[in-house]
């Protein structure tokens, strides 16, 4: 396991015991993705040296698609890269509108330098590099030269946004840095002193993407790893809707192939039913048949490097493995001897048993509830009380207020489970 620092440590542990998947740290978490790492390396030096990369990660509910993806941005990030993830939402993130899209890049954008917005930091880093080689103003005008021919506001934002930089106008350059992030109703005083009009549309979000890849990489950047995560949720929206979605999905994917957005890596996730049933991608065949991958051989003989890649699920081993990596991780900050005797390997597979066999015997669904548990009530409760034996003083239990639907669903059907 990787060397982790306390502040490292302190993340992941903190995110383990809120039961959310951690922002970072995932190295020293990763069980089962090694088969993955060579490919997805070679993709991101694809994207470092202007290529654009396209990806389909299939899984079921609690296969580790969010942990997937955000170890996939972490390891991004050590190469230098930006990194954004999307939760698609019928609500607040509609896919058939790539304005609310683009807003979600620019709010959750972070680099190993900046977290989330590193929008405004990126920026600024951008302007001062142009300050260095002559009038910003013509600058931007030049290394946006390809950008402006079908989205001219995004240069004219920016000049009015250095320009307000330059005089020290705080309101017209926030207003400003907010309208480049697609943020709606920025007052239009603002917008007429850069001289551009209205918000952002579903048309212009294409065009701003492709503007921010120039920026991130002007400003040290030479790619952005964009992920849309829970694209399945397509499948619950009315048919205009989701066919619009998935149309503009196609669009998204067809422009990545085209070559019109150098240095992007875009990741979906979804369940195999958003990818094989009626009611999601196979209702659109162009989009179908560009994502299609042969998934009937064995597992473990799936490509990694094929458009589309299947997440297999944990199973009872690999929980195991996780929980003694996070153990591990615990007990190199305090009474390391003792944590790693009272928590053993054995116990450890116990609690994995008890809480897998609360969740109708179902491994992939229990990696969040497990490590709550197993960090919260287990290694906590060793740390602070001498005297406390997880075997003796607890007895591990699952309650349906701290289940997930799909863990509800799961632990529905604990009575037709052998144990």
């Amino acid at each position: 396991m990787s060397q982790a620092s306390p502040r490292r440590r302190r993340e992941v542990l903190d995110a383990l015991r809120r039961g959310t998947v951690p922002h970072q740290g995932l190295d020293l978490l990763a069980v089962g993705l090694d088969r993955f790492e060579g490919t997805i390396d070679a993709e991101l030096e694809t994207v470092r040296a202007g290529g654009a990369v396209f990806k389909a990660v299939r899984g079921e509910y609690g296969s580790g698609k969010t942990f997937f993806a955000r170890w996939l941005g972490e390891r991004a990030k050590q190469k230098g890269l930006a990194f954004a993830e999307v939760q698609i939402s019928e609500t607040e993130t509609p896919l058939h509108r790539l304005e609310t899209v683009y807003r979600r890049v620019c709010e959750s954008l972070e680099t190993l330098q900046f977290p989330p917005s590193a929008f405004r930091p990126v920026v600024d880093a951008w302007i001062f590099a142009l300050e260095q080689e002559g009038d910003v103003a013509t600058m931007i005008e030049k290394r946006l030269a390809s950008v402006s021919q079908t989205t001219p506001a995004f240069a004219a934002a920016l000049r009015g946004y250095a320009a307000a930089q330059g005089d020290d106008d705080v309101s017209t350059s926030e207003g400003l840095a907010a309208w480049l992030a697609g943020q709606p109703h920025v007052a239009s005083g603002i917008r007429r002193s850069a001289g551009v009009r209205g918000d952002l549309d579903h048309f212009g979000a294409l065009g701003f993407l492709q503007g921010l890849l120039t920026v991130l990489r002007d400003s040290g950047h030479p790619g952005l790893v964009l992920v849309l995560d829970e694209v399945e949720t397509l499948q619950r929206v009315r048919t205009d809707v989701r066919e619009k979605a998935l149309n503009a999905l196609r669009q998204l994917v067809d422009e990545v192939d085209g070559g019109r957005f150098p240095g992007l890596y875009l990741v979906i996730t979804g369940t195999p039913a958003f990818f094989d049933g009626t009611q999601g991608m196979q209702r659109l065949p162009p989009l179908a048949q560009r994502i299609a991958t042969d998934f009937t051989t064995d597992a473990r003989f799936d490509n990694p490097r094929a458009v589309q890649i299947r997440l297999p699920g944990f199973t009872r081993p690999m929980l195991e493995e996780v929980g003694t990596s996070v153990r591990d991780l615990y007990a190199s900050g305090s009474q390391s001897e003792r944590l790693k005797s009272v928590v053993d390997d054995q116990y450890i597979g116990d609690l994995a048993a008890a809480v897998t066999g609360s969740l109708g015997g179902r491994a992939g669904v229990a990696p969040r509830l497990f490590l709550k548990k197993l960090v919260a009530d287990v290694l906590d409760r060793v740390e602070q009380f001498d005297d406390f034996d997880p075997r003796v003083h607890y007895a591990p239990t699952v309650s349906g207020s701290e289940m997930t639907d799909v863990e509800r669903n799961a632990a529905s059907s604990v009575d037709d489970v052998e144990l």
